[in-house]
């Protein structure tokens, strides 16, 4: 199998949330196998998950167990990565949870986790690469929303709900 290579990957300091599995964990092993110095925060254990990806790409990520949602261990998390990679020139929110419950079964706890879980920490994480972006001279921030918003679906209106403010947040941070 043939793999692109983008050599302004190579030694970029990237930060993925939510990289210990799923997704997250397939993001960290492609910015691994480009030779970026990656780092990623997840509620899990990633030791084994950078372990396995070190075999494979022979790039060992650094492993953050953080919870996202927590505004403070999230800050040091990328203050962290940032001290052991340099300044977060690639950000790549990806952190979710999607959970299902109808309109009726929601609460105010369940919606304020929601909204923490799947769209607080976006913001958060953006705000606090921004400066080290702006002192490397730029990056690149990818904020992970979803379709289901769009679709119509029901039985999760607080997971749509935050994935659909992610478009307007992201719209809303470049234009600044």
């Amino acid at each position: 199998m043939t793999t692109a290579i983008f050599p302004d990957l190579k030694e970029a300091s990237v930060f993925v949330t939510g990289g210990a599995s799923g997704i997250g964990a397939a993001l960290v092993e492609g910015f691994a196998a480009q030779g970026a110095r990656v780092a990623f925060a997840d509620l899990l254990d990633g030791n084994a998950c950078a372990d396995a990806i070190a075999d494979r790409t022979g790039n060992r990520p650094l492993p953050l167990q953080t919870d996202v949602t927590d505004v403070p261990a999230l800050r040091a998390a990328i203050a962290e990565a940032a001290s052991v990679h340099g300044p977060v020139t690639v950000l790549v929110n990806n952190a979710a949870w999607d959970d299902r419950r109808g309109a009726l079964d929601v609460d105010e706890a369940y919606w304020d986790k929601m909204q923490a879980l799947n769209l607080k920490h976006q913001f958060f994480a953006a705000q606090a690469v921004v400066p080290g972006m702006q002192a490397a001279g730029g990056g690149r921030i990818v904020n992970f929303s979803s379709i289901s918003y769009m679709m119509g679906m029901g039985d999760y209106p607080a997971y749509t709900s935050a994935k659909a403010a992610i478009t307007a947040l992201t719209r809303s941070f470049a234009r600044e």
